[in-house]
């Protein structure tokens, strides 16, 4: 059993999730993810932790503090990403999901994120 099991579970559990994952914000490897056989996962945990990383940096170099919630919003869905320590929580999501109870389960679960890592 993950550390992270119930945490992505119930992040999964919100309407027009599609999938849920922790990720390495270093190399966008993969440490626990609740998705689909076949969806990709690799390649979103890569984008979406490369993404995190350059907002965090950019934030910090722009003097802005932290980032607290990255979107990316597409014509068919949207990713979502916060980050604790050197891990980034990520929830693929419909166009249609409600992205204000995302965010909040999100950084709600970001703050286990720091202390199950």
């Amino acid at each position: 059993m993950s550390p992270f099991e119930n945490l992505l579970e119930t992040l999964t559990r919100q309407r027009g999730v599609t999938a849920s994952l922790v990720a390495s914000e270093r190399d966008g490897i993969i440490v626990d993810a609740r998705m689909p056989v076949g969806s990709g996962g690799d390649r979103v945990a890569a984008l979406a932790a490369s993404l995190y990383r350059k907002a965090r940096l950019s934030a910090r170099t722009a003097g802005l503090g932290t980032v607290g919630f990255l979107q990316l919003e597409a014509s068919d869905g949207r990713i979502c990403a916060v980050g604790r320590g050197d891990l980034v929580l990520v929830v693929v999501a419909a166009r249609d999901a409600n992205v204000g109870l995302i965010r909040m389960e999100m950084l709600r679960s970001a703050e286990q994120l720091e202390v199950l890592a």
